[in-house]
């Protein structure tokens, strides 16, 4: 009998990774509801970076003592609201720090962090098992009382999911968003977009369209508007737009 040639670990766990994104992707897609499937990509995405579910509060000391995690803290453009445990995956810090800059420039009020890792023994009595805060992957983030500030965050999420850089639910108790953040596909994204010549602005030529714009310059017709005050979709020939920088 042949016997069938077993793949690498990473392998094996690379392809469970591409089998899990694809099933379910449809029934969510363009939404932040959640669901187990999201929950299963999220961990597929663990294994495949051979994360670690931390268990206890020396072990997050641990793993920030050989800089596995570092330490998140607070600026002036994002605070953090009783977090335990204010250390993350070097990505999931780029992620919140460059989010927080545009975030605030947008709603011209701090982000506000209010879970970051979280070890297995100190999870909240409503945690999903299947949580990927224990893995330093993951970061929770307060819902604005502004709707402005709440359709931007949205879009802007929901963008980055659609490139495939993270994951991201929102929830209802208490009101927030969990994020699940890529480290490896994310920290490509960035490195992508700081090879990107820089481009602040836009003159509008006939035929354009927010859609169209926003396309061209990747970003999403939210964060157009959002970065030029505009409360519709009506753009004119001449005008000059304001483009958001990369995230």
């Amino acid at each position: 009998m042949t016997r069938r040639p077993q793949l690498p670990i990473a392998a094996t766990a690379l392809l469970a990774v591409i089998a899990t994104i694809t099933v379910g992707r449809d029934a969510d897609a363009a939404s932040l509801s959640g669901s187990r499937y999201s929950l299963a990509r999220q961990n597929a995405q663990a294994r495949a970076h051979d994360f670690t579910y931390i268990r206890t509060r020396s072990q997050v000391s641990y793993f920030v003592s050989k800089g596995l995690l570092v330490p998140v803290r607070p600026n002036a453009d994002f605070d953090l609201h009783a977090v335990s445990f204010p250390y993350a995956r070097p990505a999931v810090k780029t992620f919140v720090h460059r989010l927080a800059r545009q975030y605030r420039a947008t709603c011209g009020e701090p982000m506000v962090v209010t879970s970051l890792t979280r070890p297995l023994n100190h999870q909240p009595r409503n945690a999903s098992p299947d949580s990927v805060h224990p893995t330093g992957m993951a970061v929770d983030l307060r819902r604005s009382w502004s709707r402005k500030c709440r359709n931007w965050l949205e879009a802007v999420l929901l963008s980055l999911e659609d490139r495939g850089v993270l994951e991201a639910n929102r929830e209802r108790w208490p009101p927030h968003y969990h994020v699940a953040v890529y480290p490896e596909p994310y920290e490509r994204y960035v490195e992508q977009l700081a090879r990107r010549p820089a481009q602040s602005t836009h003159l509008v030529s006939r035929g354009d369209t927010l859609w169209r714009i926003a396309r061209k310059h990747s970003t999403t017709v939210a964060a157009v508007k959002a970065a030029n005050g505009l409360s519709n979709n009506h753009i004119y020939p001449g005008q000059v737009l304001r483009l958001p920088s990369g995230r």
